[in-house]
């Protein structure tokens, strides 16, 4: 199917094309950073809070469209019939005639311009820290889809996902401290865990476009019933960080509110075990999963804020 580029989409489509409903997750990890910086006796500045989040939210956005862009271009969307819409398949919007590969080429470039010099400007106002943290998040924004890594066909996207995360956390920290520590560092360890495992749950209904397309994720290198183990192996390894965090005074003791996250963790995996060869069924266990590490997030960023309120 041939496109024609559009030369002013409506703002509705542009935000769809940024897949909005799974920005929330940023968001949590710019709160759970602050709310360590907070803890800590660092802020919260709320002006500088609100530009990491605008920021960070944007930076996620431009990685989404990237994807669409590249998955358009391998023809992973285009095969895949089988994925869970709004879950997984991404956008569709390309698919569905709605926009053009060009659309969301030009879309990505803009995010990532207007990104650029915002990020600069803010890391004047906080730190040259900041920059080293803004470069790596682009980086692997871009590697995770693009050619020549494409790191999402190589068995790594789920690792860079948990990483990128992480760092959102470090830097939303940092925006507020000034400087780098290891206990944002920490306490953003079960948080990237819990989201990167929302990426290897999406992989299940994708496995089968995938795998027609050369993208070799986990499901399709190690097939469904391994990686659902998996899974749980990475949501218990998420909860026991907390414990061992502060077992060892690395983590402060209210950090354990994130355990409230642990039933919807194991919930989801036994929903998936169910139907790990069934991925049309796998929408609820999606939904826990992305809820597990929502709620762990928050629970762990009230916790922390308790110590000062």
């Amino acid at each position: 199917m041939t496109f024609t580029p559009s030369t002013a989409l409506p703002w509705r489509t542009l935000v769809q094309m940024t897949r909005p409903g799974f920005l929330v997750i940023t968001a949590v990890a710019c709160v759970l950073g602050t709310a360590v910086a907070a803890a800590c006796g660092h802020g919260p500045n709320v002006w500088m809070a609100l530009a990491t989040l605008a920021l960070a939210v944007l930076m996620h956005a431009a990685a989404n469209v990237l994807n669409d862009y590249h998955d358009a271009l391998n023809g992973a969307d285009d095969a895949n019939t089988q994925g869970l819409f709004p879950f997984t398949g991404g956008a569709r919007l390309i698919q569905n005639g709605h926009v053009s590969v060009q659309d969301t080429h030009d879309l990505a470039k803009t995010l990532i311009v207007f990104l650029i010099p915002c990020g600069l400007l803010l890391a004047l106002k906080t730190g040259g820290g900041l920059v080293l943290l803004g470069l790596t998040g682009l980086l692997f924004g871009w590697a995770y889809s693009a050619p020549p890594l494409a790191l999402m066909k190589r068995g790594l996207g789920e690792v860079t996902v948990a990483l990128t995360w992480g760092l959102v956390v470090v830097g939303a920290d940092y925006v507020q401290r000034g400087q780098f520590f290891v206990i944002p560092v920490a306490v953003a360890v079960s948080f990237a865990l819990l989201v990167g495992n929302i990426l290897v749950i999406n992989g299940f209904p994708d496995a089968a476009a995938d795998a027609q397309v050369g993208k070799r994720t986990l499901v399709v290198r190690f097939g469904p019933r391994d990686v659902a183990w998996l899974y749980l192996v990475v949501a218990l390894l998420a909860h026991a960080w907390l414990v061992a965090g502060v077992w060892l005074f690395i983590h402060p003791e209210p950090a354990l509110w994130g355990f409230v996250s642990m039933p919807l963790s194991i919930w989801a995996y036994r929903l998936l075990l169910k139907n790990a060869h069934h991925p049309a069924r796998l929408a609820p266990a999606i939904v826990l999963t992305i809820a597990a590490a929502v709620v762990h997030g928050l629970a762990i960023s009230a916790g922390l804020l308790s110590l000062i309120f």
